[in-house]
């Protein structure tokens, strides 16, 4: 008889990966930064109604700590900074469409702007 990895396992990948897309807001960072290619702070702001700059910034931390995210400060006045998926966050991204797919098709709704804007480029990331 085979035996399998303890689900509960630290090294479980399917726990892994709920660990880390299960935080409220990983998600739709990950969508809303995936659908403009690269976005300002305030940008994704606009974009997440509902999110508190608290909450954006600990979530845009943990992403370049997972290196899901890529944080590009420049020298400017006033200081700009820019947020990119990385290879993994795209990969992230492209793994979430499915789901995303799959959530239009059961509750009916197309018209989610983060969810428009992420099917119709799903083209363009094949």
């Amino acid at each position: 008889m085979a035996t399998s990895k303890n689900f509960n396992s630290g090294t479980c990948p399917v726990i892994k990966t709920v660990g880390i897309t299960s935080k409220k807001w990983i998600i739709l960072v990950i969508l809303v930064i995936g659908n403009a290619d690269r976005l300002r702070y305030g940008e994704i702001m606009k974009k997440l109604n509902g999110i508190t700059p608290k909450s954006l910034a600990d979530t845009l931390k943990d992403l370049e700590k997972l290196g899901l995210v890529k944080r590009r400060a420049f020298n400017d006045i006033p200081p700009r900074v820019e947020y990119t998926l990385t290879k993994e966050g795209f990969g992230l991204y492209r793994a979430t469409i499915p789901l995303l797919e799959w959530a239009a098709e059961k509750t009916g709704d197309k018209e989610c702007g983060i969810l428009k804007t992420a099917l119709s480029k799903k083209v363009r990331i094949q």
